[in-house]
Protein backbone atom coordinates (compact mmCIF):
# COMPACT_ATOMS: atom_id res chain seq x y z
CA UNK A 1 0.00 0.00 0.00
CA UNK A 2 2.81 2.41 0.89
CA UNK A 3 4.87 1.38 -2.14
CA UNK A 4 2.04 2.12 -4.55
CA UNK A 5 1.54 5.57 -2.95
CA UNK A 6 5.24 6.42 -3.42
CA UNK A 7 5.08 5.43 -7.07
CA UNK A 8 2.12 7.73 -7.68
CA UNK A 9 3.82 10.60 -5.84
CA UNK A 10 7.04 10.16 -7.84
CA UNK A 11 5.09 10.11 -11.06
CA UNK A 12 3.32 13.38 -10.16
CA UNK A 13 6.64 15.05 -9.31
CA UNK A 14 8.16 14.23 -12.67
CA UNK A 15 5.22 15.02 -14.92
CA UNK A 16 5.38 18.32 -16.85
CA UNK A 17 3.54 21.32 -15.47
CA UNK A 18 0.60 22.69 -17.44
CA UNK A 19 -0.82 25.94 -16.04
CA UNK A 20 -4.57 26.05 -15.74
CA UNK A 21 -6.15 28.32 -18.32
CA UNK A 22 -9.61 29.19 -17.14
CA UNK A 23 -12.12 31.71 -18.29
CA UNK A 24 -10.39 35.01 -19.18
CA UNK A 25 -13.16 36.89 -17.42
CA UNK A 26 -12.36 35.11 -14.16
CA UNK A 27 -8.70 36.19 -14.40
CA UNK A 28 -9.49 39.90 -14.52
CA UNK A 29 -7.90 41.77 -11.65
CA UNK A 30 -5.52 38.90 -10.89
CA UNK A 31 -1.76 38.81 -11.25
CA UNK A 32 0.87 36.11 -11.22
CA UNK A 33 2.67 35.50 -7.96
CA UNK A 34 6.02 35.95 -9.74
CA UNK A 35 5.02 39.52 -10.66
CA UNK A 36 4.34 40.69 -7.09
CA UNK A 37 7.06 38.81 -5.18
CA UNK A 38 10.79 38.27 -5.18
CA UNK A 39 12.79 35.32 -3.93
CA UNK A 40 14.88 36.15 -0.89
CA UNK A 41 18.55 35.92 -1.73
CA UNK A 42 18.00 36.21 -5.49
CA UNK A 43 19.17 39.76 -6.07
CA UNK A 44 21.40 41.82 -8.30
CA UNK A 45 24.49 43.77 -7.22
CA UNK A 46 25.62 47.28 -8.11
CA UNK A 47 28.98 47.90 -9.75
CA UNK A 48 30.84 51.18 -10.25
CA UNK A 49 34.09 52.23 -11.87
CA UNK A 50 36.08 55.26 -12.98
CA UNK A 51 37.47 55.54 -16.49
CA UNK A 52 38.23 57.69 -19.51
CA UNK A 53 36.32 58.24 -22.72
CA UNK A 54 38.61 59.08 -25.66
CA UNK A 55 38.06 60.06 -29.27
CA UNK A 56 35.79 63.03 -28.63
CA UNK A 57 35.64 65.77 -31.24
CA UNK A 58 36.69 68.71 -29.08
CA UNK A 59 33.82 68.16 -26.61
CA UNK A 60 35.81 66.60 -23.77
CA UNK A 61 37.06 67.98 -20.47
CA UNK A 62 39.23 71.06 -20.31
CA UNK A 63 42.37 70.06 -18.45
CA UNK A 64 42.51 73.32 -16.52
CA UNK A 65 39.03 72.90 -15.03
CA UNK A 66 39.26 69.12 -14.63
CA UNK A 67 42.72 68.28 -13.26
CA UNK A 68 41.66 64.72 -12.40
CA UNK A 69 41.20 64.06 -16.11
CA UNK A 70 44.79 65.07 -16.84
CA UNK A 71 46.08 62.96 -13.94
CA UNK A 72 44.12 59.93 -15.15
CA UNK A 73 45.39 60.38 -18.70
CA UNK A 74 48.99 60.60 -17.49
CA UNK A 75 48.59 57.49 -15.32
CA UNK A 76 47.07 55.51 -18.20
CA UNK A 77 49.87 56.50 -20.56
CA UNK A 78 52.49 55.65 -17.89
CA UNK A 79 51.15 52.11 -17.73
CA UNK A 80 51.52 51.93 -21.50
CA UNK A 81 55.12 53.13 -21.39
CA UNK A 82 54.51 56.75 -22.46
CA UNK A 83 55.75 59.54 -20.18
CA UNK A 84 54.12 62.95 -20.67
CA UNK A 85 54.36 64.29 -17.13
CA UNK A 86 56.77 67.03 -18.18
CA UNK A 87 54.25 68.32 -20.74
CA UNK A 88 50.82 69.86 -20.34
CA UNK A 89 48.01 68.36 -22.36
CA UNK A 90 45.65 70.88 -23.92
CA UNK A 91 43.46 68.59 -26.00
CA UNK A 92 39.70 68.32 -25.37
CA UNK A 93 39.15 64.85 -26.79
CA UNK A 94 39.24 63.05 -23.41
CA UNK A 95 36.60 62.99 -20.66
CA UNK A 96 36.61 61.47 -17.18
CA UNK A 97 33.50 59.36 -16.54
CA UNK A 98 31.88 57.11 -13.97
CA UNK A 99 30.75 53.73 -15.21
CA UNK A 100 27.86 51.98 -13.48
CA UNK A 101 26.32 48.58 -14.07
CA UNK A 102 24.05 46.02 -12.45
CA UNK A 103 25.33 42.49 -11.97
CA UNK A 104 22.35 40.10 -12.24
CA UNK A 105 21.94 37.15 -9.93
CA UNK A 106 23.58 33.85 -10.94
CA UNK A 107 25.39 35.37 -13.91
CA UNK A 108 28.47 33.44 -14.95
CA UNK A 109 32.01 34.38 -15.81
CA UNK A 110 32.41 35.46 -19.41
CA UNK A 111 28.88 36.80 -19.87
CA UNK A 112 28.23 40.42 -20.84
CA UNK A 113 26.15 43.13 -19.19
CA UNK A 114 25.14 46.68 -20.15
CA UNK A 115 26.87 49.69 -18.60
CA UNK A 116 25.98 53.37 -18.23
CA UNK A 117 28.63 56.06 -18.73
CA UNK A 118 28.28 59.55 -17.20
CA UNK A 119 30.61 62.52 -17.42
CA UNK A 120 32.42 63.80 -14.32
CA UNK A 121 34.03 66.97 -15.64
CA UNK A 122 32.95 69.82 -17.89
CA UNK A 123 32.70 67.80 -21.10
CA UNK A 124 30.02 69.08 -23.49
CA UNK A 125 29.21 65.72 -25.09
CA UNK A 126 30.31 62.08 -25.09
CA UNK A 127 29.04 61.44 -28.61
CA UNK A 128 31.50 59.47 -30.72
CA UNK A 129 33.69 58.54 -27.76
CA UNK A 130 35.12 55.18 -26.77
CA UNK A 131 35.43 54.00 -23.20
CA UNK A 132 38.90 52.71 -22.38
CA UNK A 133 39.10 49.45 -20.42
CA UNK A 134 37.62 50.20 -16.98
CA UNK A 135 37.41 47.79 -14.02
CA UNK A 136 34.05 47.72 -12.21
CA UNK A 137 34.07 47.21 -8.46
CA UNK A 138 31.48 45.85 -6.08
CA UNK A 139 30.71 47.05 -2.56
CA UNK A 140 33.41 44.73 -1.21
CA UNK A 141 36.11 46.38 -3.32
CA UNK A 142 36.61 43.38 -5.61
CA UNK A 143 36.62 43.62 -9.41
CA UNK A 144 33.61 41.80 -10.89
CA UNK A 145 33.57 43.08 -14.47
CA UNK A 146 35.61 45.05 -17.00
CA UNK A 147 33.93 47.58 -19.34
CA UNK A 148 35.04 48.88 -22.71
CA UNK A 149 33.44 49.95 -25.98
CA UNK A 150 31.82 52.73 -27.99
CA UNK A 151 29.44 54.99 -26.09
CA UNK A 152 25.95 55.41 -27.58
CA UNK A 153 24.55 58.86 -26.74
CA UNK A 154 20.95 59.81 -27.54
CA UNK A 155 21.26 63.55 -26.86
CA UNK A 156 23.23 66.12 -28.80
CA UNK A 157 24.45 69.68 -28.47
CA UNK A 158 25.21 72.25 -31.13
CA UNK A 159 26.35 75.82 -30.65
CA UNK A 160 27.48 78.88 -32.53
CA UNK A 161 28.72 82.31 -31.60
CA UNK A 162 25.42 83.51 -30.16
CA UNK A 163 23.20 80.47 -29.71
CA UNK A 164 23.40 76.96 -28.30
CA UNK A 165 20.97 74.07 -28.88
CA UNK A 166 20.91 71.01 -26.62
CA UNK A 167 18.53 68.06 -26.82
CA UNK A 168 18.51 65.22 -24.33
CA UNK A 169 21.56 64.57 -22.15
CA UNK A 170 24.70 64.36 -24.31
CA UNK A 171 26.95 63.87 -21.27
CA UNK A 172 25.52 60.43 -20.46
CA UNK A 173 25.46 57.34 -22.63
CA UNK A 174 25.17 53.57 -22.65
CA UNK A 175 27.22 50.66 -23.94
CA UNK A 176 25.15 47.59 -24.75
CA UNK A 177 26.95 44.43 -23.62
CA UNK A 178 29.83 46.69 -22.76
CA UNK A 179 31.15 44.85 -19.69
CA UNK A 180 32.60 41.37 -19.44
CA UNK A 181 31.94 39.55 -16.17
CA UNK A 182 35.21 38.42 -14.61
CA UNK A 183 34.01 37.13 -11.24
CA UNK A 184 30.84 35.37 -10.07
CA UNK A 185 29.04 36.41 -6.92
CA UNK A 186 29.54 33.61 -4.37
CA UNK A 187 26.43 31.85 -3.16
CA UNK A 188 24.18 28.87 -3.74
CA UNK A 189 20.52 28.46 -4.48
CA UNK A 190 18.47 26.76 -1.77
CA UNK A 191 20.68 24.08 -0.33
CA UNK A 192 18.40 23.52 2.68
CA UNK A 193 15.12 23.06 0.79
CA UNK A 194 13.55 26.23 2.23
CA UNK A 195 12.69 29.27 0.15
CA UNK A 196 11.16 32.61 1.07
CA UNK A 197 9.05 34.96 -1.03
CA UNK A 198 8.85 38.67 -0.27
CA UNK A 199 5.98 40.88 -1.43
CA UNK A 200 6.84 44.06 -3.31
CA UNK A 201 3.85 45.77 -1.64
CA UNK A 202 3.58 44.27 1.85
CA UNK A 203 0.01 43.59 2.95
CA UNK A 204 -1.47 41.10 5.41
CA UNK A 205 -4.42 40.15 3.23
CA UNK A 206 -2.29 39.71 0.11
CA UNK A 207 0.13 37.47 2.01
CA UNK A 208 -2.73 35.26 3.21
CA UNK A 209 -4.15 35.00 -0.30
CA UNK A 210 -0.76 33.96 -1.67
CA UNK A 211 -0.39 31.29 1.00
CA UNK A 212 -3.89 29.90 0.41
CA UNK A 213 -3.48 29.75 -3.38
CA UNK A 214 -0.08 28.06 -3.13
CA UNK A 215 -1.28 25.48 -0.59
CA UNK A 216 -4.42 24.64 -2.60
CA UNK A 217 -2.25 24.01 -5.64
CA UNK A 218 0.45 22.11 -3.69
CA UNK A 219 -2.03 19.74 -2.04
CA UNK A 220 -3.47 18.79 -5.43
CA UNK A 221 -0.07 18.37 -7.09
CA UNK A 222 2.23 17.07 -4.35
CA UNK A 223 -0.17 16.09 -1.60
CA UNK A 224 1.27 18.49 1.01
CA UNK A 225 0.97 22.15 1.97
CA UNK A 226 4.21 24.02 1.30
CA UNK A 227 3.53 27.68 2.20
CA UNK A 228 3.46 29.42 5.57
CA UNK A 229 3.18 33.17 6.16
CA UNK A 230 5.57 34.90 8.55
CA UNK A 231 4.34 38.49 8.43
CA UNK A 232 2.83 40.95 5.99
CA UNK A 233 5.90 40.72 3.73
CA UNK A 234 7.47 37.25 3.99
CA UNK A 235 6.11 33.85 2.95
CA UNK A 236 8.15 30.69 3.61
CA UNK A 237 8.07 27.76 1.17
CA UNK A 238 9.08 24.20 2.00
CA UNK A 239 10.14 22.56 -1.23
CA UNK A 240 9.29 18.88 -1.72
CA UNK A 241 12.47 16.80 -1.77
CA UNK A 242 11.97 15.35 -5.23
CA UNK A 243 11.31 18.70 -6.92
CA UNK A 244 14.14 20.96 -8.06
CA UNK A 245 14.13 24.56 -6.80
CA UNK A 246 13.85 25.98 -10.32
CA UNK A 247 10.84 23.82 -11.26
CA UNK A 248 9.22 24.45 -7.89
CA UNK A 249 9.44 28.26 -8.19
CA UNK A 250 8.39 28.17 -11.86
CA UNK A 251 5.17 26.38 -11.02
CA UNK A 252 4.44 28.50 -7.96
CA UNK A 253 5.12 31.72 -9.85
CA UNK A 254 2.46 31.02 -12.49
CA UNK A 255 -0.36 30.87 -9.94
CA UNK A 256 -2.67 33.90 -9.99
CA UNK A 257 -4.14 35.88 -7.12
CA UNK A 258 -6.02 39.15 -6.64
CA UNK A 259 -3.72 41.35 -4.51
CA UNK A 260 -5.28 43.65 -1.96
CA UNK A 261 -4.30 47.29 -1.75
CA UNK A 262 -4.73 49.88 0.99
CA UNK A 263 -7.07 52.83 0.55
CA UNK A 264 -4.68 55.56 -0.51
CA UNK A 265 -4.76 58.91 -2.30
CA UNK A 266 -1.47 60.08 -3.83
CA UNK A 267 -1.04 63.75 -4.69
CA UNK A 268 1.84 65.27 -6.65
CA UNK A 269 1.54 69.03 -6.20
CA UNK A 270 4.32 69.78 -8.69
CA UNK A 271 2.50 68.28 -11.67
CA UNK A 272 -1.07 68.41 -10.37
CA UNK A 273 -1.42 64.63 -10.50
CA UNK A 274 -4.02 62.94 -8.31
CA UNK A 275 -4.27 59.13 -8.06
CA UNK A 276 -7.15 57.66 -6.07
CA UNK A 277 -7.12 54.00 -5.04
CA UNK A 278 -9.98 51.61 -5.69
CA UNK A 279 -11.09 51.29 -2.06
CA UNK A 280 -10.99 54.99 -1.19
CA UNK A 281 -14.21 56.20 0.41
CA UNK A 282 -15.36 59.67 1.37
CA UNK A 283 -17.99 60.13 4.02
CA UNK A 284 -20.77 62.31 2.66
CA UNK A 285 -19.82 65.97 3.05
CA UNK A 286 -21.10 69.24 1.61
CA UNK A 287 -18.41 71.49 0.20
CA UNK A 288 -17.92 74.51 -1.97
CA UNK A 289 -14.92 75.93 -3.73
CA UNK A 290 -14.68 79.48 -5.07
CA UNK A 291 -12.05 80.94 -7.33
CA UNK A 292 -11.13 84.54 -6.51
CA UNK A 293 -9.51 86.46 -9.37
CA UNK A 294 -8.03 89.92 -8.82
CA UNK A 295 -6.93 91.86 -11.89
CA UNK A 296 -4.91 95.06 -11.61
CA UNK A 297 -4.55 97.14 -14.78
CA UNK A 298 -2.39 100.22 -15.23
CA UNK A 299 -3.72 102.58 -17.92
CA UNK A 300 -1.27 105.35 -18.96
CA UNK A 301 -2.74 108.85 -19.28
CA UNK A 302 -1.05 111.90 -20.84
CA UNK A 303 -1.87 115.36 -19.47
CA UNK A 304 -1.01 118.26 -21.82
CA UNK A 305 -1.07 121.99 -20.88
CA UNK A 306 -3.18 124.49 -22.88
CA UNK A 307 -1.57 126.04 -25.94
CA UNK A 308 0.77 129.05 -25.38
CA UNK A 309 1.10 128.28 -21.66
CA UNK A 310 4.11 127.58 -19.46
CA UNK A 311 2.82 124.17 -18.41
CA UNK A 312 4.53 120.83 -18.99
CA UNK A 313 3.29 117.59 -20.47
CA UNK A 314 2.94 114.98 -17.72
CA UNK A 315 2.39 111.23 -18.12
CA UNK A 316 0.22 109.78 -15.37
CA UNK A 317 -1.32 106.38 -14.84
CA UNK A 318 -4.79 105.25 -13.93
CA UNK A 319 -5.09 102.09 -11.85
CA UNK A 320 -8.09 99.83 -12.42
CA UNK A 321 -8.73 96.99 -9.94
CA UNK A 322 -11.29 94.27 -10.72
CA UNK A 323 -12.22 91.39 -8.45
CA UNK A 324 -14.24 88.39 -9.59
CA UNK A 325 -15.20 85.30 -7.64
CA UNK A 326 -16.57 82.18 -9.33
CA UNK A 327 -18.24 79.20 -7.78
CA UNK A 328 -19.72 79.25 -4.32
CA UNK A 329 -22.36 76.57 -4.86
CA UNK A 330 -22.48 73.71 -2.38
CA UNK A 331 -22.25 70.14 -3.64
CA UNK A 332 -22.48 66.80 -1.92
CA UNK A 333 -19.48 64.51 -2.34
CA UNK A 334 -19.26 61.02 -0.91
CA UNK A 335 -19.85 57.43 -1.73
CA UNK A 336 -18.96 53.82 -1.16
CA UNK A 337 -16.95 53.25 -4.32
CA UNK A 338 -14.40 55.00 -6.50
CA UNK A 339 -16.87 55.78 -9.30
CA UNK A 340 -19.16 57.68 -6.96
CA UNK A 341 -16.29 59.70 -5.49
CA UNK A 342 -14.93 60.67 -8.92
CA UNK A 343 -18.41 61.59 -10.14
CA UNK A 344 -18.91 63.83 -7.12
CA UNK A 345 -15.58 65.61 -7.63
CA UNK A 346 -16.26 66.09 -11.34
CA UNK A 347 -19.66 67.57 -10.56
CA UNK A 348 -17.97 70.57 -8.94
CA UNK A 349 -15.95 71.17 -12.11
CA UNK A 350 -12.56 71.75 -10.50
CA UNK A 351 -9.10 71.89 -11.99
CA UNK A 352 -6.39 69.56 -10.58
CA UNK A 353 -5.13 72.23 -8.18
CA UNK A 354 -8.65 72.68 -6.85
CA UNK A 355 -9.16 68.93 -6.44
CA UNK A 356 -5.89 68.72 -4.47
CA UNK A 357 -7.05 71.47 -2.12
CA UNK A 358 -10.47 69.84 -1.73
CA UNK A 359 -8.98 66.42 -0.90
CA UNK A 360 -6.65 67.91 1.68
CA UNK A 361 -9.56 69.79 3.27
CA UNK A 362 -11.71 66.64 3.31
CA UNK A 363 -8.86 64.76 5.01
CA UNK A 364 -8.58 67.51 7.62
CA UNK A 365 -12.32 67.27 8.23
CA UNK A 366 -11.96 63.53 8.84
CA UNK A 367 -14.21 62.54 5.96
CA UNK A 368 -11.52 60.97 3.73
CA UNK A 369 -11.31 57.33 4.81
CA UNK A 370 -7.89 56.71 3.26
CA UNK A 371 -4.22 57.50 3.63
CA UNK A 372 -3.27 60.80 2.00
CA UNK A 373 0.23 60.85 0.49
CA UNK A 374 1.53 64.22 -0.69
CA UNK A 375 4.68 64.16 -2.81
Amino acid sequence: MIASRDVRAERSFNEPFHPVRGDPASARGTVRIKDITSVRGVRSNQLVGYGLVVGLQGTGDSMRNSPFTEQSLQSMLDRMGVNIRSQNSRGKNVAAVTVTAELPAFIGTGEKIDVTVSSLGDAASLMGGTLVMTPLYGADGEIYAVAQGSVAVSGFTSEGDSEKLTQGVPTSGRIANGALVEREVPGSFNDSGRLSLELFNPDFKTAIRVVDVINDFAVKRWGIAVAQEEDLRTIHLHRPKKVSPVRFLAEIGELRIAPDQPARVVIDERTGTVVIGKDVQISTVALTQGNLTVRVSELPSVSQPPPLSDGQTVVTSETLVQAQQDGGNFAFVGGADLETVVRGLNRIGLKPTGIIAILQAIKTAGALQAELVVQ
